[in-house]
């Protein structure tokens, strides 16, 4: 069992009592009050949360800030070492366009972007956005999209002041920074040229935070702007982008196993969309353009792990689609780009990503690959389409990043960048392994690792075991600075890449998700206990952390198999999983029925729900140690999902371990916004696991 890490007992919630019935069955929420009923205002001004509510959120704030006073010194020293393995006056590789090179940069000491150009022949900078600037006065900054006119002469931009994702656009003179005197409210941040240089195509979110109309704005035009598409199905998503060749607009609706892709003429913007195909049940598919003929990337026909197809740009219904790549199981295909000459695909197999380049003259392929054990992979299309350079980033848990130009007919590589950590790193004293842990069915869990030379392997060492497993994302194997402050200080870190990812192909994913949910759950359990067993670690011994629909995962295992860790580190947690699936209102919960079930129509998917939604499943037991995180103004994860989840713990709780909640009042689903800021929850996360595994030890040491 757990060596208790003893502290007051911290905020007693009032319980008022809230009844629901659902499929006769009838449930009683203690903590519904926590839900403020303006939350919808509140997004957009926090300041007029309901004061009992706020009074509440503060005292748990105050509560975790004197329980952890003792940690402070050192939540510092990790600030400032995390913070001195950032460069501070960074900036990305120039990605050219015509006759500018376009890039980011940060300056010392600055917090926000700097988005610039120079002349691709050579020439002075021009910052055409400070970050720095726009973000003065602002407790909350957030710059979303940033898009260029395809004649160079305007920047668009959105920005984010309080964390809702409710994104302000505004347009200026490329040349002289000048503010043209229109802006866009309520948009979701993502903006696309037509082909004109003067028409901006936005999405326009409602008043439940929808993506629910795509606009078209004209510079120079008086009255609204012009409605392109109402998407009144409140289950999807709604998205714009762009063809690499800047051919044609791509309307996409989706929602999390369904997609849907209408094009619109890049030179003729207000046309009537054309549907490429037809939204059809578990259909999933992505398009390029290349001469002529759309590139479809596409999992019909039962390729659960994608093929690709083409078919005429002016006819691209189904019935016209040819195989170019036929799907091949366990081969999952991530991602495809259409060049002029050169067709590339992103994909994944055994765990492990590769690059494969296809020229289209001949036919003729080769693959991009690397040696380690795990590492991460990544290609970026740029901006432009006639052009032999592929540009992709590596790097592994030792491996800092590296940015590569890649010439596709000659196959040379260029290095273009290695990511700099100005306080050293030294790759040779640290060791990254890929090792897998059996599940309970007979399926075997990737485990990525990352520990120093060192470390002794006699169950001694305190382990961070990361882990998502929602929406078939994937965690990368990638370098992470911020994990060395625990690796150094003898922590080994490990990512479980468990089912609910798409880490062995489409069907890893579906068997995370719905009916099969538990997998996740499991796989990570599964991960924890091998890791003892294999003396990594020990039961007792392991410190979990996971974010949004990870956090989540963490409130599963929390209540499934509460021995097994130290402690749990929850951000963002999706805890309060069937209240949030019963309510149409919020944001995201019809967008989100594919994945997790309909409790609503379904008697089925509500009781599968029930069985291990974490707030739902909480119970008198001795919990691990527990620190949630969440932000006010979180449109995701509402704020009050893990208010009333730590709530409900902090009563149920029969052990003397940590119960903690913080909660940013000032920030939604990704936490602070500066690059700087954000360290500081992140040394307040590793501050409470160093301060377990630290009083772990001194408890067995006065125990023996």
């Amino acid at each position: 069992m757990n060596k208790p890490v003893i502290a007051p007992r911290g905020p007693i919630a009032p319980r008022r009592p809230f009844r629901t019935d659902h499929h006769g069955i009838t449930r009683q929420d203690d903590y519904a009050w926590l839900r403020a009923g303006n939350w919808q205002t509140v997004m957009r001004d926090p300041s007029v949360l309901p004061q009992d509510i706020r009074a509440h959120l503060e005292a748990e704030n105050a509560y975790t800030a004197a329980v952890m006073e003792d940690t402070e010194a050192l939540q510092a020293t990790l600030f400032e070492e995390m913070k001195g393995r950032i460069k501070e006056d960074d900036s990305s590789v120039p990605a050219p366009d015509g006759p500018f090179d376009y890039y980011t940069r940060y300056i010392t000491g600055g917090q926000q972007p700097l988005f610039c150009r120079r002349p691709r022949a050579g020439g002075e900078e021009a910052i055409l956005i400070d970050g720095n600037k726009l973000a003065e006065g602002h407790a909350y900054f957030r710059i979303g999209q940033v898009a260029h006119s395809p004649d160079h002469k305007l920047m668009a931009y959105a920005v984010d002041t309080k964390g809702s994702e409710y994104f302000t656009a505004k347009i200026i003179n490329a040349d002289t920074g000048a503010v043209i005197a229109e802006s866009i409210t309520d948009s979701c941040g993502g903006l696309e040229w037509a082909a004109d240089s003067k028409t901006l195509l936005y999405v326009w979110l409602d008043e439940q935070h929808r993506p629910r109309k795509l606009f078209a704005h004209k510079l120079g035009e008086t009255g609204e702007d012009r409605l392109i598409h109402d998407q009144t199905d409140p289950g999807l998503f709604l998205d714009v982008g762009m063809t690499l060749d800047g051919q044609y607009l791509l309307l996409s609706t989706h929602d999390h196993e369904t997609s849907e892709v209408s094009l619109i003429d890049a030179a003729d913007p207000y046309a009537p969309p054309r549907l490429v195909a037809p939204r059809a049940p578990e259909h999933e598919y992505s398009v390029c353009h290349h001469e002529g003929r759309l590139i479809i990337l596409t999992n019909s026909g039962g390729a659960d792990d994608f093929r690709i197809v083409e078919a005429p740009a002016d006819t691209p219904s189904p019935e016209n689609w040819a195989e170019i790549e036929p799907h091949r199981p366990g081969r999952l295909i991530l991602d495809v780009v259409a060049f002029k000459d050169f067709l590339v695909r992103l994909e994944r197999e055994n765990g492990l990503p590769r690059i494969v380049i296809r020229r289209f003259a001949d036919g003729e392929e080769h693959a991009i690959a690397f040696d380690e054990e795990a590492y991460a992979l990544g290609m970026s299309a740029g901006y432009e389409y006639d052009t032999s350079t592929l540009r992709f980033t590596y790097a592994s848990m030792t491996t800092p990043a590296q940015t590569y130009d890649y010439d596709m007919e000659t196959r040379e590589r260029t290095l273009r960048k290695t990511q700099e950590v100005p306080s050293g790193h030294d790759p040779s004293l640290y060791v990254t392994r890929r090792v897998f842990a059996p599940a309970k069915d007979g399926e075997t869990v990737p485990v990525t690792l990352l520990y120093r030379q060192d470390t002794k392997f006699d169950g001694s060492a305190p382990l961070l075991l990361y882990g998502y497993g929602s929406y078939g994302i994937t965690i990368p194997a990638g370098f992470m600075t911020n994990a060395l402050s625990l690796v150094d200080r003898g922590f080994v870190y490990a990512i479980a890449h468990i089912r609910g990812g798409k880490d062995k192909g489409f069907a890893w994913y579906k068997n995370g998700k719905r009916a099969k949910k538990v997998n996740s759950f499991t796989d990570f359990i599964a991960a924890g206990e091998y890791l003892a067993a294999e003396k990594f670690t020990s039961r007792g011994r392991i410190v979990a952390q996971g974010g949004s629909a990870g956090g989540m995962l963490m409130g599963a295992i929390a209540n499934m198999a509460p021995d097994l860790f130290l402690g749990i580190i929850a951000e963002v947690p999706f805890v309060d999983v069937l209240t949030t699936m019963l309510d149409a209102s919020l944001p995201l919960t019809p967008p989100e029925w594919p994945e997790w079930g309909n409790p609503i129509e379904s008697t089925e998917d509500y009781r599968t729900i029930a069985a291990y939604s974490p707030y739902d499943n909480v119970a008198p037991q001795a919990y691990p140690n527990i620190l949630a995180l969440a932000g006010l103004t979180d449109p995701r994860v509402t704020y009050w999902e893990p208010a009333k989840w730590i709530a409900k713990l902090r009563v149920n709780n029969t052990g003397r371990n940590l119960v903690l909640l913080k909660t940013n009042m000032e920030a939604g689903h990704a936490g602070a916004s500066g690059r700087f800021d954000r360290l500081k929850e992140v040394a307040l996360s590793y501050a409470f696991a160093l301060k377990l595994a630290e009083s772990h030890e001194t408890l067995q040491d006065r125990t023996t």
